[in-house]
């Protein structure tokens, strides 16, 4: 690491952009989704760490559209546009969507990971933008840093190798 670069940290349920140099990082990636969508010819890369897949079903009016696969995904779109980015350059990888919790039922409700993963892909295809890299499921917490300048996808995994996708 170089000391020219310096590392965006995305919070659970936030979402952020960068450019090169810079790289972007999401920890605690359990049940959670963290989607990069980038723009490897500009450089520029936005990360999400989705917590839920559906703001539908948020009780509340006000909510955190940065929470929500469908609404953050929106969002960041929208923001990598505005710095430049070209839509039809835009790609995804994917990681997280966990089952941190083994319950004996096998209730659609607890299988949040799942669905998190599931609802990522639909609103991708929806933008038309193709997802071609994921680490997915399992029942482990992934760290992830993303580099726009290489398009590398790092995941730390517990108990696990570091792998690149």
């Amino acid at each position: 690491m170089d000391n020219m670069k310096s590392i965006v940290k995305v919070g659970i349920a936030d979402l952020n952009i960068v450019t090169a140099p810079d790289i972007i990082r999401t920890s605690g990636l359990g049940s959670c989704v963290g989607i990069v969508i980038y723009d490897l010819s500009k450089k520029i890369a936005g990360l999400a760490h989705i917590m839920l897949p559906d703001s539908t079903l948020a009780k509340r009016n006000s909510i955190n559209t940065f929470k929500y696969a469908d609404t953050a995904i929106d969002s960041l779109i929208e923001k990598l546009l505005q710095k430049g980015a070209k839509k039809y350059a835009l790609k995804a990888k994917l990681a997280g969507g966990a089952e941190m919790f083994q319950f004996a039922s096998p209730s659609e409700m607890m299988r949040i990971g799942p669905r998190n993963v599931d609802a990522t892909k639909v609103k991708l295809k929806e933008y038309n933008i193709p997802i071609v890299a994921m680490d997915v499921g399992g029942n482990s917490g992934r760290t992830i840093e993303f580099n726009p300048a290489t398009g590398e996808l790092a995941i730390r995994t517990v108990n696990k190798e570091l792998k690149t996708i």
